[in-house]
């Protein structure tokens, strides 16, 4: 069972379903709009924990090939393949080879990096064919490589293009450093859900920095993200309700050619400190921001509500946060949302020519608008076809976030 995509689809669907995803049709309506997603809900124990056995299976890598003290390790070359559950520690550099996990679906697996070099010229460095989920642990006061030479050849009917690549949940952790270079590809790709509660990420890809498919919940972590596409990218096209980004906390340096943070359906943000350059910020159907700190620079919309599902109206809703957003010229805007546009608290400043676009209902309930460096007190959108307008009250005037 998928049970972090099971607890997370459950939150989504009764926060959001039942609480935003309908067109709001009042300006009441839409001051009662909230939808919250929890970190109770979607990181468990060991999931948080990042530690480890002192009972563990250890497999060296010594070049072109490995040793292990394991029977549930199979080495053929430079290929390492686990089949069995339980943690192993890997030490050492493989020089053009793949770590496998290929074990029974029932079975939960550990990898510890500790200070581990692997270089993949033709595939993924880390490759899980089939578990229950995979724990990818850094170990403390370690720095791990992952490398991809630029090519992927596929060795079975999917299609690996990522360096660390998983058709299982996939969870990474601890507080060691993890740095991946993916020429041809993406850094980090899970094809269920993928949960990071903790470690130092570099990572340079041509496509997405970190993919899933169901969801992508992030607790905390530092990130320095370079990439052709997304930094960040959640999408689900089999089925609309997921596709969803949960964010507790971090930090985050992202510089990319298309969206920083991209989610079809769900984006969500408590808290973390946000350095984003791209083509846009934040993108999703449904974008909610509680608090943290974002410098957004766009050549197209900072903050981008758009269909990209069907399960609720595009939203941006603003509970709190320090929000900065300098967008770059043309036809540009601040936040856009091609549904309802929520501002109850935090500081939103923009610098652009058009700062606020909503095709829906803008409401403003509290919290501080800064346009061009002058503070304002209501929303100054630009309608194109809907119902917005400047709308909503004073600044403290609050009644659209829900206790």
């Amino acid at each position: 069972m998928k049970h972090k995509s099971i607890a997370f689809l459950s939150l989504i669907l009764t926060a959001v379903v039942l609480s935003v995803c309908w067109t709001f049709s009042t300006e009441a309506s839409a001051t009662e709009a909230t939808a919250t997603a929890s970190g109770d809900e979607l990181f468990s124990g060991r999931d948080l924990s990042g530690s480890y056995d002192e009972e563990v299976s250890s497999i060296t890598l010594n070049g072109t090939g490995a040793s292990s003290d394991s029977d549930h390790v199979s080495i053929s070359g430079s290929v390492i393949t686990i089949q069995d559950a339980g943690t192993y520690l890997l030490t050492g550099t493989l020089e053009n080879g793949s770590i496998l996990v290929d074990a029974d679906k029932e079975d939960k697996i550990q990898l510890v990096l500790s200070g581990v070099t692997v270089h993949a010229d033709t595939f993924a460095a880390i490759y899980v064919k089939q578990a229950d989920k995979v724990f990818v642990t850094l170990a403390e006061g370690t720095v791990n490589s992952l490398t991809n030479g630029g090519s992927f050849q596929q060795i079975d009917d999917s299609t690996v293009d990522a360096v660390i690549f998983s058709r299982d949940d996939l969870t990474l952790n601890g507080s060691g450093t993890l740095q991946i270079v993916s020429p041809a590809g993406h850094g980090i790709v899970g094809k269920d859900d993928v949960v990071i509660t903790d470690g130092s990420y570099e990572i340079r890809a041509a496509g997405h920095g970190i993919s899933a498919k169901d969801s992508l919940a992030i607790a905390n972590g530092s990130f320095l993200i370079e990439a052709g596409q997304d930094g960040f990218h959640a999408e689900n096209s089999d089925d609309t309700t997921l596709g969803n980004i949960y964010i507790e906390d971090g930090s985050f340096s992202i510089q990319v050619s298309d969206d920083a943070l991209h989610a079809n359906t769900y984006l969500q943000v408590d808290s973390g400190s946000f350095a984003i350059a791209g083509s846009e910020g934040l993108e999703a159907t449904y974008i909610q921001i509680n608090g943290g700190t974002m410098n957004i620079y766009a050549s197209d919309d900072g903050i981008n509500a758009a269909r990209k599902s069907t399960v609720c109206t595009p939203t941006v809703e603003i509970n709190g946060g320090d929000i900065t957003i300098v967008m770059g010229a043309g036809d540009t805007d601040g936040v856009d949302s091609n549904g309802d546009l929520i501002i109850n608290g935090g500081t939103v400043s923009v610098s652009g020519n058009s700062c606020f676009d909503c095709d829906g209902t803008a409401v403003y309930n509290g919290g501080t608008i800064i346009i061009n460096g002058q503070q304002v007190d209501s929303i100054p959108v630009q309608m194109m076809g809907g119902r917005g307008g400047m709308m909503g009250g004073m600044p403290g005037e609050r009644g659209g976030k829900r206790n």
